[in-house]
């Protein structure tokens, strides 16, 4: 892997840190944390600003309104608003990481034409219907139920864990749309407009305070066949897209963002003392070292995309799996270095320290991704 920099790169990253420099400091003051209406308009407002700018959908292609800009130009995209401290995508994320990239390359020319572009101006936001209350890491034991009905789907059942539904407009929902068939074999994925008739939002708080999640009931609820992606009862298949996507390349920034946040909690350890502490300063060293072996991981993991035709490969369950321990244990660190400071939920770092604990959750458990790796990666016989 070639980790030079080409003259145009760098070009790319000058001009890119240059309208950075220009733009954020005319933004409006970030709005209230559990003010999600308002964090909708913020953050909604930043993509457009990209969008208007050219940097939305950077990595996107061409063809799905996309800039076609090479995994280099993205990465770099990454690290320069990262270290800019630009918004991140918020409320916008599920569209933008998970349903847009998985629709610019399973929907048909006309879902291209009506669900990418909202998106890439910020004018629509999306949710994830998935998980369920009984049927979290066992996707594919998922119950609710689409029974079609003439042009129609008509969806009974809840989903958990969706992420910003009070504010969204569509969700990408998975369905059983035949019951008889093998488990993997009789889902369909759907894009239900949220302000259908039958759908019940009921948002749930986190351990941190915060309700970007909520629980979703579905009740009779009238969904076009035109809105399905992919073939009915193919919908695991594309399930596999959204999840590649989700797993391989969604986390990225983040991984640039704890880079950053690391360097700051050496800089704390020094002022506060705690920088005399050797086991502290090999802890931190330790993770300066995994997340530099990350951002490595990510660079791969884009680049083997790009020659694969655009979709992360398994190689995303291994980063996942690697990125949500060394988060949990940067924070974990963050409380060493703070000390009886780490109890205040006002402090720096305290609420992250909290919301790192659902990363071995999301996106896949942790335990899922061994049995990904272990199978499909290093061709072990299946567990039983």
């Amino acid at each position: 892997m070639d980790l030079t920099y080409t003259p145009e790169e760098e070009e790319f990253r000058a001009r890119l840190r240059s309208w950075l420099a220009g733009v954020l400091p005319a933004l409006p003051p970030k709005p209230s944390p559990g003010d999600w209406p308002a964090r909708r308009a913020y953050d909604l407002g930043w993509q457009r600003r990209l969008y208007d700018a050219g940097y939305a959908g950077l990595h996107w292609p061409v063809d799905a309104g996309g800039q076609g800009a090479t995994p280099t130009q993205h990465l770099i995209y990454l690290e320069e608003t990262e270290r800019a401290g630009a918004p991140y995508v918020g409320a916008n994320f599920v569209g933008l990481l998970h349903a847009g990239p998985t629709i610019a390359c399973e929907g048909s020319a006309g879902q291209r034409a009506r669900w990418l572009p909202p998106v890439l101006r910020g004018e629509e936001v999306w949710c994830q219907g998935f998980s369920e209350p009984d049927a979290g890491s066992d996707l594919a034991a998922l119950r609710t139920r689409a029974r079609r009905d003439g042009d129609d789907y008509v969806v009974s059942g809840s989903k958990i864990w969706t992420s910003h539904a009070e504010v969204a407009d569509w969700c990408e929902l998975l369905v059983r749309t035949d019951p008889d068939a093998p488990r993997h074999r009789g889902i369909t994925w759907l894009a239900m407009p949220m302000d259908a008739p039958g759908i019940t939002v009921r948002p749930l708080r986190t351990l941190a305070g915060s309700t970007e999640f909520a629980e979703v009931f579905l009740d009779e609820v009238r969904v076009p066949v035109a809105h399905r992606v992919g073939a009915e009862n193919d919908g695991w298949r594309v399930t596999m897209v959204t999840l590649s996507y989700e797993r391989g390349t969604a986390f990225v920034g983040e991984v640039v963002a704890c880079r950053r946040v690391l360097a700051e909690m050496a800089r704390e350890a020094r002022k506060n003392g705690r920088w005399d502490d050797a086991v502290l300063r090999r802890r931190l060293g330790r993770l300066n070292a995994e997340f530099r072996a990350l951002w490595r991981l990510t660079q791969w993991n884009v680049g083997e995309a790009q020659r694969t035709g655009g979709v992360p490969g398994v190689g995303g369950s291994v980063f996942k799996l690697g990125y949500s321990h060394a988060r949990q244990e940067l924070y974990d660190a963050a409380a060493e270095v703070l000390g009886p400071e780490s109890l205040d939920p006002g402090r720096e770092w305290t609420l992250d320290r909290l919301s790192s604990l659902s990363y071995t959750i999301a996106a896949g458990t942790s335990q899922i991704q061994r049995n990904i790796v272990a199978e499909r990666i290093l061709g072990l016989p299946r567990g039983r």
